[in-house]
């Protein structure tokens, strides 16, 4: 870690001016709620108190009349974030472990929409790179940047490396436009291309609940009689999405982003 982190003493951990702040920023979020709206009568967008959570918080961080918010405090922050996602990553651990069964059940349909993900890898990485992004690109350009490829980055790298930085970039972008943007599509292809219901459920799996929840929404407005199947597909799905996006990530994703990432700095 940076010396940032490693100057952390046990008073800047139980400042309860930074407590008490995030506390208000929870509370705000969750009062909002979740917000639908319509676009053409057909499209609905769903913004999630994620969204509001994230933009509360860097108005927090940006505004001159927040005094008691500064950079010392945004170390404070990631350093009990780190702590606090520690449970998530055992949980994530102790269902993939009891639930990998279901990974030898579901064929090749799910492995191959994970194995997508690795469009990602060749084209992003070389993006991010050449806008100089550097070790970051490694985080932000191997996955969807979701919690499972939160732990193994953590792991790894550590809480506070370039990789980590990268991630959190992609993860608090697609915080605030992935459901859009989710939302948005299943909208567009079920129009555009009139695949079974069932399919476009199983294709909001991506991994990603906030995500999900988006696109499955739209999907049960537009076909409100069969919800419950939809929902029970995309549960389903999305379970299976997660426990395997580790194994093809630690396995697969990462290893090709590190050798794509050696590559293109060796020709700069």
């Amino acid at each position: 870690m940076n010396d940032g982190l490693t100057n952390i003493n046990i008073r800047d951990i139980l400042n309860y001016k930074l407590h008490i702040t995030v506390l208000v920023i929870f509370l705000i979020s969750t009062y909002i709620g979740v917000i639908r709206f319509s676009l053409f009568d057909t499209i609905t967008i769903i913004i999630l108190p994620l969204v509001f959570s994230l933009f509360l918080s860097l108005f927090a961080y940006t505004s001159k009349r927040i005094e008691w918010i500064q950079k010392k405090e945004s170390q404070t922050a990631t350093l009990i974030f780190t702590v606090i996602i520690c449970p998530l990553i055992a949980k994530l651990a102790i269902v993939s472990g009891a639930n990998i069964h279901l990974l030898y059940q579901t064929g090749p349909l799910l492995i191959l929409e994970e194995l997508g993900d690795i469009l990602c890898v060749l084209v992003a990485m070389p993006i991010a790179i050449l806008l100089g992004f550097r070790r970051k690109s490694v985080g932000m350009a191997s996955s969807i940047c979701r919690e499972p490829q939160m732990a193994v980055i953590i792991n790894r790298y550590g809480a506070d490396s370039e990789e980590m930085k990268g991630l959190m970039i992609v993860y608090s972008i697609g915080i605030v436009l992935g459901t859009v943007f989710m939302s948005l599509i299943v909208n567009i292809m079920s129009y555009l291309l009139p695949l079974h219901p069932y399919a476009y459920a199983i294709a909001c799996a991506i991994g990603s609940t906030s995500m999900n929840v988006a696109g499955l929404s739209a999907l049960c407005v537009l076909y409100p009689d069969i919800s419950n199947q939809l929902m029970a597909f995309s549960a389903i799905a999305n379970l299976i999405s997660v426990l395997l996006s580790v194994y093809i990530f630690m396995f697969i994703l990462l290893p090709l982003a590190e050798r794509i990432y050696s590559f293109l700095e060796g020709y700069q």
